[in-house]
């Protein structure tokens, strides 16, 4: 994956939106790991807005609230694994001819300037060759990231103001990725949508490399509010009304699944749902065209640049009767992600001090920590 800066031993991983700071920590046991520490702490409205901090003193009295209240093994560490936020960043993948890695280095920044769309001495930037899958030696197919210095530098000041030394720095995508994609590999393009409190993180990846990503403004906060002006109940009660009774699949999907819930109740928070929904599925649409009517190279081991499978992560892969419709609309089969593919042994055998069900809204806070230990014990 792409750094930004290099990894030092003993860290833990960091996760940070609008609505909560994530944190964990993993440890070595057999050929596998085990989850040590891990946490969520809110964070107040205004603190971060559309991913840029405008409370620094707030958002550093928030890291140190996160790191005291963490749950398992205290964190003694220092050392930090950070995400940086994901509609602050852009992504290309650019074609070089062969080259030596030291030529390489100095080309790729003169190419990249003719796809990234802003100043780029205002942008930190990184690149990383794809892993060739087809045996062509005509090229490098090299993926380039690229994100705002004012907003890295902002997070940067506050991690060191708490206390904190930032070892190593990535893009929230690429955690969840390494986190949910098993072996990071994946014989065709494959849609992760990663559910936070105010965006969904849509990310294409095929082959050995993200291809594609997006943030839509629609997520969890949407679907509640939305349950809550349709009933004129507090946002509290319509976010225990949507997990209990969950999404029906209305009109020409009731034939295909029926739920035991109270139909009329159900139907009625699905009736409350379309809009957003509607505007969701369509989004998604809208990308997914996007990418596969844009991919002049592919990237994957097969030569189908149509998305074959959906995983969903976040707190809304728990809602009931969400991934059927999702499935159902977009007419791809949908999975709900696991958190732990990449980290402990399958079947899993034991769950974790986090449950499976809450480590959906941790895939990149786990995709951080399973960096750090990756690179900790080589």
């Amino acid at each position: 994956m792409i750094q930004f800066f290099d990894l030092k031993p003993s860290a833990f991983g960091l996760n940070v939106s609008e609505s909560f700071i994530k944190i964990a920590k993993l440890k070595k046991r057999g050929k596998f790991f085990k989850l040590a520490s891990w946490g969520k702490t809110k964070v107040p409205a205004g603190v971060i807005e559309d991913g840029e901090i405008k409370n620094e003193k707030a958002f550093v009295n928030c890291l140190k609230q996160a790191i005291d209240n963490v749950s398992g093994a205290k964190i003694k560490t220092k050392n930090v694994v950070f995400s940086l936020p994901e509609s602050k960043a852009f992504f290309t993948i650019i074609q070089m001819p062969k080259m030596d890695e030291e030529e390489l280095k100095m080309a790729v920044p003169f190419e990249a300037e003719n796809y990234i769309p802003f100043q780029v001495e205002d942008f930190y930037s990184d690149f990383q060759i794809i892993k060739n899958s087809t045996n062509d030696n005509e090229h490098f197919d090299v993926l380039v990231a690229a994100i705002s210095k004012k907003v890295v530098d902002s997070y940067v000041f506050c991690l060191k103001s708490a206390g904190l030394r930032p070892v190593a720095l990535e893009i929230e995508s690429q955690s969840i990725l390494r986190d949910i994609i098993k072996n990071e590999v994946s014989s065709f393009p494959t849609l992760v949508l990663d559910f936070g409190e105010k965006t969904v993180n849509l990310i294409i990846f095929s082959g050995y490399s993200l291809c594609f990503t997006s943030s839509i403004p629609i997520s969890s906060f949407h679907l509640t509010e939305s349950i809550s002006k349709y009933f004129n109940i507090s946002l509290e009660e319509a976010e225990k009304m949507k997990f209990r009774y969950g999404i029906q699949i209305i009109d020409s999907y009731q034939k295909k699944l029926r739920l035991k819930q109270d139909e009329k109740l159900t139907k009625n928070i699905s009736q409350a749902l379309i809009p957003i929904l509607g505007d969701l599925i369509s989004q998604i649409k809208k990308y997914i065209n996007y990418y596969q009517t844009h991919s002049g190279h592919q990237h994957s081991q097969g030569k189908n640049v149509g998305i074959e499978k959906v995983f969903i992560s976040g707190k809304e892969a728990n809602l009931k009767g969400f991934t059927p419709f999702l499935s159902f609309s977009l007419n791809v089969p949908f999975e709900i992600a696991n958190p732990w593919v990449n980290i402990l042994p399958s079947p899993l055998k034991e769950v974790p001090g986090l449950s499976f069900k809450d480590s959906l809204e941790y895939a990149a806070a786990l995709g951080l920590a399973l960096r750090a230990i990756q690179e900790e014990i080589l």
